[in-house]
């Protein structure tokens, strides 16, 4: 592609610039009814008829070429702005079903000398009549090509538009207006500064004015464009005022007569005054949500449960196969476990990226973040930060994928932080476990239930703890001014499966291939701590003791589990439980407790098997298992006083649900940002919280006078 034409892709978001640019390209880019679905940057082939290429970059929707986020000024140096390489020509998506509003950015372009074309999308819509293309074109001197990118109509027109204009100088802009005279006098100061590859001009200047001139405006990262804009006399709400009005006024005043207004445009306002009502909507937004729950917790069990069926009956073949010894214990726990354990996410996964990209592509998403909005932005979160953090209540890894719908980074960062805080599925096991065990089944005051009100107040304290870090991460980590919920409530429209289905095949592909990776091998890492060192000196010849039970198959069966157990306290886990014990003695837990919480990085309900192995209870047991809670309420300390306490078991649930054991999620918040820092800090902090507040709780409780 050397010397290749750039076309640069823009428009409003949600105007169909990704559907267009998966035609254009035949690359499978995210498509969704729903703005700031393009949230990074896609670049792809575009064929020009007789033969020629060129390169194509589509580039993420905004409303206008002001630059108010770090992405904003990425998106627009791709238009050629901030004195980058310009393209040879922008292709502008127009929606047609919001004419005047789409070529409020035309007219920016134009007039910074972009060569422009304008691909007018939506046109389907247009129930009643339609927009004339060729008196637009005329009077905006730009060609304007009418196109249908899901069906693929108008994409050779728009070709030859593109080949066209290439070859044509960049007009001169139809859009004239006369600045006051406050205004003339800072474009000509900052005309006069602006560094030579700006190519300024009055329109550079306003640009350079509006995004880094004023209070309240975008630092810049080039000394002399500061310098250029330093001291405005001007207010930045001035200069907007005065250029906004008059660039509508000129849109009104030519192109009013070209406006068409769709059918469904008026049904979806007449829905809206139900679905964006504060009270009904939000009723009708629960009930969604609901259904979303239902099918991460309970419909997506059986498709679960058959992953789990697979693994494990993979895991007997090849113990059937293999012979015994340390590559059948490897193969079987280490690669078959740990990849059973990635491919276990799945079924939650592919539900809640269906769910979402039916909320997308209906276009019922925008409404969702428009109703929670102010909620999430008093603890500094963005109101498209609600659905990735109720969709933490099935599982972290899937909510995190989700957040990039939200296109300002630090708000993708901030949400990704505080998501791992709300209760998963995996944290369940582990509170079922505990609260059976540890309290009672009675009523507290005689109308409570002392479990299920300990089960509710777990998930309470993991909301409440997600928004208070919230507003203390955006008060220190991540401050940063309230971004305003700018976002257009599109039309609703019947969701394209094929669309809906794409997005789920990309988001599933790159959670196996990408973060996938990373679970496994530390899943086989922690196999390797669980299961060596192999040659231990052992109580007693278990060999023996299993070959004298005869067919005394319950007598095996616990000699079998009491040797896993002595196995398991004296690997590698069972050693660093003790190296870890001076730590987490102050919060209840001794070392044993301490190996559960080594086995539960690899997942949260890990804990439970781990534990049932420690107690040589069996390595099947699980939540239900009665042998567990009785040993578990057996164990006593060298002094005779009784391990686990209602106070323990309240510390214990507590540090599960503050703490990042998880390294799924780990793994993806590393893949989402890049590298290693702010993993290493979700990590830090979590794990930091989860211990003071299990100390309060713990130490809190004997100051009180609990046992």
């Amino acid at each position: 592609m050397s010397g290749a034409a750039v076309i640069a892709l823009a428009g409003n978001p949600n105007a169909g610039k990704t559907s267009l640019f998966n035609r254009l390209t035949g690359r499978q880019g995210r498509v969704g009814n729903y703005p700031g679905v393009t949230v990074e940057l896609l670049g792809g082939t575009l064929a020009l008829p007789g033969g020629g290429e060129a390169r194509i970059v589509d580039v993420p929707g905004s409303y206008s070429l002001l630059v108010r986020s770090r992405e904003e000024e990425i998106a627009v140096a791709q238009l050629g702005l901030g004195g980058g390489p310009r393209p040879e020509a922008i292709v502008v998506c127009v929606d047609a079903t919001n004419l005047l509003r789409n070529l409020y950015q035309v007219l920016q372009l134009q007039e910074l000398g972009a060569r422009v074309v304008i691909a007018l999308t939506m046109v389907d819509e247009l129930e009643r009549g339609r927009i004339d293309s060729d008196a637009l074109s005329a009077r905006l001197d730009c060609p304007v090509v009418p196109v249908n990118a899901p069906r693929g109509q108008g994409l050779d027109a728009l070709r030859k538009a593109i080949a066209e204009q290439l070859e044509q100088p960049a007009p001169e802009p139809r859009f004239r207006w006369q600045p006051s005279e406050a205004l003339a006098t800072e474009l000509a100061r900052v005309r006069a500064a602006l560094p030579p590859e700006w190519e300024a001009g009055d329109a550079a200047a306003l640009w350079a004015l509006q995004c880094y001139g004023g209070e309240g405006a975008f630092e810049t990262d080039s000394p002399a464009v500061a310098r250029a804009v330093e001291g405005s006399a001007l207010s930045g709400e001035a200069v907007d005022d005065e250029v906004i009005q008059a660039r509508y006024r000129w849109l009104d005043r030519e192109l009013g007569d070209l406006v068409v207004v769709p059918d469904s445009r008026v049904a979806s306002e007449r829905a809206d005054r139900i679905l964006i009502h504060p009270v009904w909507g939000l009723l009708v937004f629960i009930a969604f949500m609901f259904v979303l729950f239902q099918s991460l917790f309970a419909w997506a069990d059986p498709a679960i449960g058959a992953v789990e069926a697979l693994f494990g009956t993979l895991a007997e073949l090849a113990q059937g196969v293999l012979p015994e010894g340390l590559l059948a214990d490897f193969v079987i726990e280490g690669l078959i476990g740990g990849v059973g354990s990635v491919v276990v996410f799945l079924p939650q996964i592919l539900l809640l990226f269906f769910f979402i990209g039916l909320m997308e592509d209906s276009g019922y998403m925008a409404r969702v973040a428009y109703l929670m909005d102010r909620v999430m932005r008093s603890m500094g979160l963005h109101g498209r930060a609600f659905v990735p953090m109720l969709s933490g209540f099935a599982c972290a890894v899937p909510a995190i994928m989700a957040t990039r719908t939200m296109e300002r980074h630090r708000d993708r960062l901030l949400t990704m932080l505080v998501v791992p805080l709300m209760t998963c599925s995996a944290r369940l096991p582990v509170y079922t476990l505990i609260i059976a065990a540890l309290f009672p089944a009675g009523h507290m005051m005689g109308v409570l239930p002392i479990q299920g009100t300990l089960m509710i107040a777990m998930y309470m304290v993991s909301v409440l703890t997600a928004l208070g870090a919230a507003w203390v991460l955006s008060k220190t980590m991540l401050p940063a001014p309230p971004a305003a919920l700018v976002l257009e409530l599109p039309p609703y429209r019947m969701p394209r499966l094929a669309d809906v289905t794409r997005m789920m095949w990309s988001r599933t592909r790159y959670f196996l291939t990408e973060a996938g990776t990373v679970i496994l091998a530390c899943t086989v890492v922690l196999w390797m701590l669980l299961s060596f060192p192999r040659d231990l000196d052992l109580s007693r010849d278990y060999e023996a003791a299993i070959a004298a039970a005869g067919s005394n198959e319950d007598a095996i069966a616990a000699l079998e589990a009491e040797q896993r157990g002595e196995q398991l306290r004296g690997s590698y886990a069972g050693q660093l439980g003790k190296v870890i014990e001076p730590v987490i003695a102050p919060l209840g837990f001794d070392w044993k407790i301490g190996i559960g919480l080594i086995g539960a990085f690899a997942a949260r309900e890990v804990f439970v098997a781990t534990m049932g192995v420690v107690y040589s209870a069996g390595e099947d047991v699980d939540e239900e298992s009665t042998t567990l809670r009785e040993r578990m309420r057996a164990e006593v300390r060298a002094d005779g006083a009784p391990v686990y306490t209602p106070l323990v078991g309240l510390s214990l649930m507590v540090f599960f649900a503050l703490a990042c054991q998880c390294m799924s999620t780990v793994a993806v918040v590393k893949r989402e940002t890049g590298g290693y820092r702010w993993p290493a800090f979700l990590l830090a902090y979590m794990t930091a919280l989860a211990w003071l507040a299990s100390f309060v709780v713990y130490q809190g409780g004997r100051l009180l006078g609990f046992a």
